[in-house]
């Protein structure tokens, strides 16, 4: 009886290594599958995709500069007002409306008060310049009117634009609206690279592994036409490559 205890005993024992062989086998097997698995998803391809457009500005701002000299202090500011009506007039007369014109206040230079006045010399004690600014979403019409500005020299208005402070300067404020379609534009050209690559290398494309937008870019198409502005962005895409 105890001998035959004994071998049911052994052969249980037995059977439980060779199913903890097995379970160790089956283990493996499944182990190496997910690692050959985990390391095929980890071929990847890192691709950019650019998407731009050109857009007119959709805001102006245009500073109209004049310049006054004279001996008089009352007199300067008298002539800073005259030519200041008459720039508000030439723009109201060209169909800008008061809402988009400010007049800026003037600045006046005493030249006798300044420490080298008396070097410079000149005809003139007092140097003033002022500035009436149009702020506008009506770009083309105002680009219309500049062509128009030389009306003011003819009523004696002296334009001075030579100040970096006071160059035309050309906004573009809908980016949001565009977005959108920028950035689906920006990940299909990035997928047609991505689709070629792995055709060349005999591959699939896989799914998304990240994704990054880069930031967009607003800049003048040239120099000579600033009004038309470039925007651009680019996409940054990481896919899997699969067999």
């Amino acid at each position: 009886m105890e001998n035959q205890k004994g071998m049911k005993e052994k052969s249980g024992l037995i059977a439980i290594g060779i199913s903890i062989i097995i379970g160790l086998f089956i283990l493996g097997y499944y182990l190496n599958s997910s690692v050959q698995t985990f390391k095929d998803y980890e071929r990847t391809v890192t691709v950019r995709g650019l998407a731009e457009q050109e857009h007119l500005a959709d805001v102006v701002i245009w500073p109209i500069q004049f310049t006054e000299a004279s001996n008089n202090q009352e007199e300067i500011y008298r002539l800073l007002d005259e030519s200041s009506s008459k720039v508000v007039e030439f723009l109201n007369n060209h169909g800008i409306a008061d809402d988009e014109i400010s007049v800026d206040v003037p600045v006046v230079t005493d030249r006798s008060a300044q420490r080298w006045g008396g070097e410079m010399g000149g005809q003139f004690r007092y140097v003033a310049s002022q500035s009436v600014t149009v702020y506008s979403n009506n770009v083309e019409e105002v680009r219309s009117v500049m062509r128009e500005v030389s009306e003011l020299g003819k009523q004696g208005v002296i334009i001075s634009g030579e100040d970096y402070q006071y160059r035309t300067e050309y906004m573009f404020t809908r980016l949001n609206d565009i977005k959108p379609e920028m950035i689906e534009a920006a990940t299909i050209e990035a997928r047609k690279v991505a689709e070629k690559f792995a055709e060349d290398s005999d591959s699939q494309l896989g799914k998304i592994k990240t994704a990054s937008q880069g930031q967009f870019s607003i800049s003048d198409r040239d120099r000579n036409n600033p009004h038309i502005k470039n925007v651009r962005v680019v996409s940054t895409i990481v896919y899997y490559l699969v067999d």
